[in-house]
Order: C-alpha cells, then structure tokens, then sequence
C-alpha cells in the first residue's frame, strides 16, 4: 500500500526503494518508448542519467543521440555539471559512474531534452528523488524537453510537493512515454 500523499518523503522513499527491489528490469522497454518519443521531437542532445541499481538503465540510447551525463559538485553550493556521456569513467559517492573533476562542461542551454531519474513519480510529473535537491538546482529556467523515468509501479496519483520541486512534462515507463497531467489542463 502507498503512503498517504502528505506522509513524510522518507516514508515515501523506504515505500518505492521496496517496491522498486521486486520489479523486474525494464530498461529495454523503457529506452525504446524514450528513443521514439526523443526522434520524434528531433531531440538530438540529450542529458540522461548513470543508472543507479533499480533505475532504467538508458545507456543504449548513445547509438542514436549526443548522451550527456552529470557530475555532483558540492562547492561552493550543491549542483551539477554536465559532461560527455563518454567521460563518465569514476564512480560517484552515489555509486554511479561520474565524470572526473577536470572533464569538458557542457553548457545546459545547449540541450534539447533531459531524462530524470528517481524513486517515483506522481502523474503530475512530481519527482521523487533522493532528496539531494540537485535536479531542482539545475533546471529551473531550461526550456526543452524535460522527461521522468520509472517504472510503472512507481508512478502514483500524488506526492508530497515542496516549493522548489520542478516537475517534469513527459512521464517514461515501460509501457510508454505520456504527458504529466496538469492541473487545469
């Protein structure tokens, strides 16, 4: 059973971290929904993800686009760089393949959609991540494609909201690519 949508994001996190360590692997379902939906939007930089254990792994979407991937920096503030896919050869404190310090930034602006992953989303692209806030540092203001991963277990009607959280527009599962319900809309 799902918490409560105000229960505390911790309890939120332990519920899908649980959920997540029975599902199977739907990494290839997912990067095929993503490479259709990215083509036909003429994406061709695309900012994706290190998969950590339980997140899609997206990497088999480097034969048909330009793949970027990030690098956690801590000073002087939390936030993120980004960097060729290619470049990410040491493993993060996350556990996760990162860019050395001295790799070549990319600028942000130059992107055409970034894939987020996470612990859940909610149908109104609400994120559920791991609660370092970095992806809500780096995309206030970003213009493209902005674009959930998960599995679709892990896709709930709401979660729990903070002021800074930046939800996405697009939702990816394995069993497709559909746009974040707006209220309003």
């Amino acid at each position: 059973m799902t918490p409560a949508p105000h229960a505390p994001k911790a309890e939120w996190r332990a519920w899908a971290r649980e959920v997540r360590a029975g599902l199977p692997d739907g990494s290839a379902a997912v990067t095929a929904h993503l490479q259709a939906f990215l083509q036909a939007r003429g994406a061709r930089r695309v900012l994706a993800y290190r998969a950590l254990a339980g997140e899609a792994d997206v990497s088999g979407l480097a034969a048909n686009f330009e793949l970027l991937t990030t690098r956690a920096r801590f000073r002087p503030a939390p936030h993120l760089t980004l960097h060729p896919w290619h470049t990410a050869t040491e493993p993060s404190r996350f556990g996760a393949l990162q860019p050395p310090a001295g790799a070549p930034q990319v600028p942000l602006a130059t992107v055409d959609a970034v894939l987020l992953p996470a612990l859940a989303y909610d149908v109104r692209g609400v994120r559920l991540g791991y609660g370092g806030g970095f992806y809500d540092r780096l995309l206030p203001g970003f213009a493209g494609l902005t674009v959930g991963v998960t599995a679709g277990a892990l896709l709930v009607p709401a979660l729990p909201t903070d002021p800074h959280d930046c939800p996405v527009a697009w939702l990816a599962t394995e069993t497709g690519v559909q746009a974040a319900q707006r209220p309003g809309i």
